[in-house]
Formats: structure tokens, sequence, C-alpha cells
């Protein structure tokens, strides 16, 4: 699946039609007692980041979401059905979070309180103003600060449905994301041809926020993965990495706005042999690694590249299947290398070293670290992100289907990059500061991340990276 923005989905004309909570279910919502299991820590600190800008004076949108089309003029009873039953299926998504003085508390509808509200919206001839009212709606509905906190949509014409979901990052995550188009068609199939579903229950992301903050509540400040987190944050002058490259910002700044870059890095072939070359040392993970280590070493001159590494908690099969914010993240030095395969070997032990310090959120290590970290920007830390997608369900279908991740460029002081193997090669997306700098040096960081894995997949496996400057 591409990652993109609304504006480069393919957004076409036609009759738009919206499903939101209904407000039976927000009064039912509004009654409920507390729900004793607590957020995730990612879950807090992400509430209570978007709070802490809010009251800065920026609105900062952060939704993540997914579009997709379905064949033909969609039977809109039958795609209701799909959208309330795949939304009981998770059920993060019918439970919220409401504040007690500085506390959150959760709470949490059973399944049978919980009902949507449909609403043709009308017609839009033109791509442009649909495009700018899905945006401007999606921002409404899916506010990290409110609740309910996702809207799904359906625009309708007769050659095909495109169906737009749209959530608050506490609810999903990109793997959950990846999955929603096979699990909303093979509801909407079997309900408008009678089939039942069959399959497991889902495990639930609560029940997984309430063990992860156990198990992290667990360790105090002399645990060694805070030792390990305390050692790396000094190392970055007592701040979480930033991308190791001029954004052309400036100290103190106002949260800039957001651009994004979204593009093939190379195709299938391509890949291919980039991960056979990389497969000895890890895979394809560890070859972005190595390369981004080489080439922002010779954007930024840094002689240390710092990074936290994103990594899925999903470590129970259980997991799988279940829609929620499954990530924690974990450090990464790499000093500059001479070539390619000494920065794959270096990057290889890091991980290998490391890679078990994301099973501790990283807000609880700093609560434990004592350090003010008061957020000013919806980004902790610039991140590189990789993820082969092509065995979730539905991947070979996501071309013909129009089917592409979506995530909200709004403001942001950090460059956040996500490469994605698909079935047709390697894609490409980058949202960082818009600035001119930042402009070209992320350029120059995809045009040299391109070239490096090109020479690579052609047998230069050892050639340092020489980013081509244009």
């Amino acid at each position: 699946m591409r990652i993109s923005d609304i504006q480069r989905c393919e957004v076409r004309p036609g009759q738009l039609v919206e499903w939101t909570i209904s407000p039976a279910t927000i009064a039912a919502a509004a009654a409920l007692p507390p729900d004793p299991r607590p957020p995730a820590y990612i879950q807090e600190s992400h509430i209570r980041t978007a709070r802490s800008v809010r009251e800065d004076g920026l609105f900062v949108p952060t939704w993540l979401g997914t579009a997709f089309d379905l064949p033909g003029r969609a039977d809109l009873d039958a795609l209701e059905r799909a959208l309330r039953g795949w939304t009981l299926r998770h059920e993060t998504l019918r439970s919220g979070f409401r504040w007690a003085g500085d506390d959150m508390q959760r709470f949490t509808l059973d399944e049978e309180e919980v009902s949507l509200h449909r609403e043709v919206i009308g017609d839009f001839a033109d791509a442009g103003a649909l495009i700018r009212y899905l945006q401007d709606r999606f921002d409404a509905a899916a506010d990290a600060l409110g609740w309910p906190n996702l809207i799904y949509a359906a625009v309708v014409r007769e050659d095909c449905t495109s169906v737009y979901m749209a959530f608050d990052h506490t609810n999903v995550d990109a793997y959950s994301i990846h999955r929603i188009p096979d699990e909303i068609h093979e509801l909407y199939t079997a309900g408008v041809t009678g089939r039942p579903v069959s399959g497991p229950s889902v495990a639930s992301y609560v029940d997984f926020c309430e063990q992860e903050r156990a198990n992290a509540d667990g360790i105090d400040d002399t645990h060694a993965i805070v030792a390990r987190w305390r050692e790396f944050i000094s190392r970055c002058d007592g701040r979480l990495p930033e991308f190791p490259v001029d954004l052309g910002l400036r100290p103190g700044g106002a949260l800039p706005a957001q651009k994004l870059v979204c593009e093939p890095l190379v195709d299938a072939d391509a890949a291919a042999a980039f991960e056979a070359h990389c497969r000895p040392y890890g895979g394809s993970l560890v070859g972005i690694l190595a390369a981004t280590s080489l080439i922002v070493h010779e954007l930024g001159g840094q002689p240390v590249y710092r990074t936290v590494v994103p990594f899925h908690t999903r470590l129970k099969s259980e997991w799988s299947d279940s829609v929620g914010w499954y990530v924690g993240g974990a450090p990464i030095e790499v000093p500059a290398a001479r070539d390619f395969d000494s920065a794959l070997d270096m990057v290889r032990a890091e991980l290998r070293a490391n890679r078990s310090l994301a099973r501790i959120p990283l807000a609880r290590v700093l609560r434990l670290l004592g350090a003010d970290f008061r957020p000013t920007s919806p980004d902790m830390y610039s991140i590189i992100s990789y993820v082969d997608a092509r065995l979730i369900p539905g991947a070979p279908h996501w071309d013909q289907r129009k089917a592409y991740g979506l995530i909200r460029v709004s403001y942001g002081d950090q460059v956040c990059a996500w490469v994605n193997r698909l079935h047709e090669g390697l894609w490409f997306a980058c949202r960082y500061p818009d600035t001119d700098v930042a402009y070209k040096n992320v350029r120059l960081y995809a045009e040299g991340l391109r070239d490096l894995i090109a020479s690579v997949s052609a047998g230069g496996r050892s050639r340092v990276a020489e980013p081509a400057f244009s």
C-alpha cells in the first residue's frame, strides 16, 4: 500500500456519504463509569502532546487513514453493516478517554451500545473541492482531543465507490491501516452475497495497553533499559535525535508547516536484489538504515548517525489481527562507515544489541529519567521506518483497488520517512519542514537512497553513497 496524503490518493468526484458514531452512542458513552484499564503510554503521550501544542495556540491534525475502492455503486446498507461490524471487532474503536483533573480515564462501550449515523452530504463535481472538504472534515472528526475520533466516508459513483476512513493515531498504527481494505472488502462482500463471515475473535488493544503498562510500571530508574536510554540521550546533547541534516529552522521558532514527498524508489527486481545483498546482515531494514547513515553523513557531516528505530510490539500472535498502536522504539548509533557493507555490519550489531529496548515504552523511560520533555512538536524525534508489506492480507489487490495509507501532513519540525516494500518495488514517503533548505536536503536524501539501492542491486555493493546533487 502506498503511503500518501488525501491530496494524492486519486480522489474523484461523486456523491459523498458519511458515517459517524451516532448521537445515541455518544450519549451512552457520556454516562459510562471509568474503565480501569489505563491508556498505553504511547496513547497518553500522544494526547498530552496534542493538548500541549493546542495550549500553545496551534491546532495540529495528526490523523491516519486509508482509502480504497469497492466495485460498482455500493450497496450503502451493506457497507454500513460492514463498517459497524468492523468497528465492533476492534475494542479500541469503542473506547476513549476523558480528563479527571490531570489524569486520563478510559471509558469503553459495550458492542450493543455502538451504532453509526449515516448522512448524505451531497454531490461533488470538482475533485479539488471534495479533497478540501474531506481534509477539513477529517481534521475535525478525528481529533486527538475529542471523542468520537474516527469517521468513515464513501464517494459513490456508478463504476466504483471510494471508501475513506480516518482515525486519531491513538487507535491505529501503520499495520492496522494496511489491513483495513481487505477486512472491509471481506465484510462488504459477505453482506451483499449473504455469505457468513467466519474467523476467530480479535484480541483487544485495550487489553494489550493494560498488560504493557503493567510491565512498564514494573521497572524503575535502575533498570538496564533506562540506563541505555540515559546514555543515548546524553550523547544527543540531552535531546531525542533529530534528522542530522540542516532543515533551515530557526532555534526557538514557531512550529513550521510541513510538506510531503511520496514516490517510487526502485522496481521489484531492484528491491529483490537489494534484499538479497542485505539478507546476511538482517534484511532490507538494516540496508535502509545503513544507507541512511552513509547519506546523512555526506549531507550533514555528523560523525555518528543516531536515530530511534520504530518496531512493532505485536510480540504474541494473538495481537497480529488487532487494530491498535503497537509501536515501540529502539535507539541506534552508527559511526561513519567506509562503505556500505561496513555500515550494514554496524547497523546489524546495533539492532541486535538494542531492539529489546522497544519493549518498554519510551514515554515511561522519559518519565523515569526525570527530564523535562514537555513536547512542543507532535513528533518526539525523526524516524526512518521500513515495512515489507507484501504479505499483509489483501496486498496483491492494493493496486487494483487503488488502496492508499493516508497520513495528515500539517505542522512539525522533524523528518519522518517511510519505506514500504510492495509487490511493484520500494515506495518512499517523507514529511518534512516546509523550508527551502529542508526541501533541498530531503530531495538529496531521497535521490541518494535511490542511487545507493540501485548501485547495490546492480552489484556495486561496497560503494560509498554519494547523493546525486541536482
